[in-house]
């Protein structure tokens, strides 16, 4: 499980959101379920992903933010060429975070 203790150590100053998506972006590759998130059946290229904070809130043991994050969907092709089609896609997901370990947990929210 990845850890995101930057985000956790800035938590709540005016840096969360920065350092939030910078660790975002700095996942391994694969690490987020975006595969849950493309809309055409295609492959998720995640080497160029970006994310915006939407809404964060905290309770006794964990930080909850919902961020947006824009990602490519490599999609096969259509009968229109022989090369796949890079799409611009985008989901919601929901990112966990335990306020004692830093551990996160990520999932796609539905649209």
């Amino acid at each position: 499980m990845p850890k995101l203790a930057n985000s956790l150590r800035n938590w709540p100053s005016a840096a969360f959101t920065q350092t939030l998506k910078d660790e975002i972006g700095a996942l391994e590759s694969g690490t987020l379920p975006l595969q849950k998130g493309v809309s055409q059946g295609g492959y998720v290229d995640d080497s160029n992903l970006t994310c915006t904070v939407l809404r964060v809130t905290d309770d006794e043991r964990t930080i909850h933010a919902r961020v947006g994050v824009f990602f490519t969907e490599i999609v096969a092709s259509c009968g229109c060429g022989a090369e796949p089609m890079p799409q611009n896609a985008y989901c919601e997901m929901l990112v966990s975070i335990d306020k004692a370990s830093a551990e996160a947990q990520f999932a796609v929210l539905p649209d």
